[in-house]
């Protein structure tokens, strides 16, 4: 029985563009290899796939939800961290991926009773980040949860 007991959930970007480079398994493989983690840091990651030539947006598993993250500095222990793959200081997130993202986050916040007022930006927990980027929209995230 795990004692993690998450009570709010930490949105981030992952910084980079989303592309075959960049993808959930390229930020798996860094976590693990280059970070030395057991695991990818985040609990979820909403990324841009392609099958058959039909794109769409696709939240992919990271750590498990009973596992406390890797993700925020003296909040892995009270969180759970969703990350949207993209470069969000350069450019807007498309309604798609935060639909796509929205959706986990309703989950969890029924799955664990997290209220949408402990739903937070990185930023907020590390000053030196604008993640989850200068323009992406709390507000705008936060309506669609409604």
């Amino acid at each position: 029985m795990s004692l993690f007991k998450p009570n709010k959930i930490i949105v981030h970007h992952s910084a980079t563009v989303d592309g075959q480079t960049f993808s959930t398994g390229a930020i798996r493989k860094y976590h693990i290899e280059v970070n030395g983690w057991a695991e990818i840091g985040y609990h979820c990651l909403t990324e841009f796939v392609k099958h058959s030539g039909i794109g769409y947006y696709e939240n992919m598993l990271g750590r498990m939800w009973n596992i406390p993250g890797a993700h925020c500095a003296d909040h892995n222990y009270d969180s759970l961290g969703i990350c949207f793959v993209g470069n969000y200081d350069n450019e807007e997130p498309c309604d798609e991926i935060l639909i796509s993202g929205a959706k986990v986050i309703r989950l969890w916040m029924y799955l664990f009773g997290i209220p949408e007022q402990e739903i937070y930006p990185h930023r907020n927990f590390n000053p030196q980040k604008s993640c989850p980027g200068r323009l992406f929209s709390m507000d705008k995230l936060k309506e669609l949860l409604r």
